[in-house]
């Protein structure tokens, strides 16, 4: 498709995708009314806003839309949308605060590593852990939220176990972004 014959809108969608995580994030704080129904309507809402995050890529690539602000703005969207929802599942006792911790204190210390890399022309591409974890995110939340029974077993306890496995994944996807910045920057120094 060549570019000067693209509609402008359509060169647009890629970040409306991302803005709608933006906009949607806020509305996930009417889990706190805790009622079963609310739960749900936030866990589709969560479902809907997290398939921007593909949606967005999709379109970039199909529109050849990339852009630096989209490629900034996309990780901080989806760290936004799923913060939100695990302060909120804090709030209704359904994660620990341990693994929120963990989990807040990797995504800003890899913001800030990305901050550094940008400012010195270094680009860290996104690793397999790092879209892993993201996308185990987005199944556990809704799991948390609607806490429906599955026989023996419960929805809830299977977001728990996933989000702990995000736990682990963003710990080892963390240290993979810092071991590759410094494998870049040393490279370039030499």
């Amino acid at each position: 498709m060549a570019e000067s014959k693209l509609p402008r809108w359509k060169k647009s969608l890629p970040m409306i995708a991302t803005d709608a995580r933006f906009l949607l994030a806020p509305l996930l704080f009417l889990a706190l009314f805790n009622t079963p129904r609310m739960r749900a309507i936030v866990a589709i809402i969560f479902v809907i806003a997290s398939l921007t995050d593909w949606l967005d890529g999709y379109w970039a690539r199909k529109f050849q839309a990339e852009s630096n602000m989209g490629k900034f703005m996309d990780p901080i969207a989806d760290k936004i949308l799923v913060l939100v929802a695990l302060v909120v599942l804090l709030q209704l006792h359904r994660i620990d605060p341990f693994s929120l911790t963990i989990i807040l204190a990797r995504d800003l210390f890899i913001g800030g590593l990305r901050s550094v890399a940008a400012a010195n022309q270094v680009i860290i591409a996104a690793k397999p852990a790092g879209k892993i974890k993201t996308a185990l995110q987005m199944v556990a939340i809704p799991c948390m939220l609607i806490d429906f029974h599955l026989g023996s077993v419960t929805t809830l306890r299977l977001g728990q176990i996933g989000i702990w496995i995000s736990v682990v994944l963003s710990l080892w996807s963390g240290a993979q972004y810092t071991l590759g910045y410094y494998r870049i920057t040393r490279r370039s120094a030499d």
